[in-house]
Formats: structure tokens, sequence, C-alpha cells
């Protein structure tokens, strides 16, 4: 079904950037990943990474918002799209405080009304 839309939440392009660590691995390091938010919901975000994740990783988020304001979070990966030079990733929150999740939504808002 071509078009289909599969999210709950209608999804924000945001100029932002993440740090991930891994969390499900009790002997990971706790290396930090740059990543490229491309759009974000008040229930998960896709990004670009250029460092392979796996489905079902459960990674520690620092996301930056609009406000410069950081939304901790964690984020389970569900969807990996390989690219030219990076991966696309589809993740979503874990128990994200709902003040968290309205502050995207209260963006959402504001951008439709513009």
């Amino acid at each position: 079904m071509a078009g289909f839309e599969r999210r709950k939440n209608r999804r924000l392009e945001l100029n932002s950037r993440l740090v991930l660590k891994r969390l499900d691995q009790a002997d990971a390091a706790s290396e930090e990943i740059a990543i490229e938010v491309v759009d974000v919901s008040k229930t998960g975000l896709g990004f670009y990474c250029t460092i392979p994740l796996e489905i079902g990783a459960v990674y520690e988020a620092f996301l930056t918002i609009w406000t410069k304001e950081v939304i901790h979070a964690f984020v389970e990966i569900v969807r990996i799209e390989k690219e030219e030079d990076a991966f696309k990733y589809g993740g979503i929150f874990i128990g994200m405080p709902e003040m968290d999740a309205a502050r995207i939504e209260i963006y959402d808002t504001v951008k439709q009304n513009q």
C-alpha cells in the first residue's frame, strides 16, 4: 500500500543532534555517537548515523530541541535503511515523560499555524 502512514503522530523536521549511548549491554562502552535528526514526533524520531546500530537496541539519548533545551530520552531502534554513506534509523521513545512529549507536540502546533 503505497503512501500508507504507520506513524501514530505527525513527524516534525528539526535541525538538531543527538548523542546516544548503548544501554542494553552491561559491558558496552559508553561511546557517544553524534547523529543527525531528520524528523521527530512525540513518540519517536528518524535520524542518520554513519555507525551501524542494531534493531531492538536501546540507547540513552540527549535530544537538543529548537529551544536549546535538552530532552533526556531512551530510544529503541525499530527501523534501519542503508543509504550511500550512512544509515537512516527510526526509533521510538521508551518511557518519555509526558512533559517532554508535550514540548515536541507544542512545537508541532506552532509550526502548523505559521
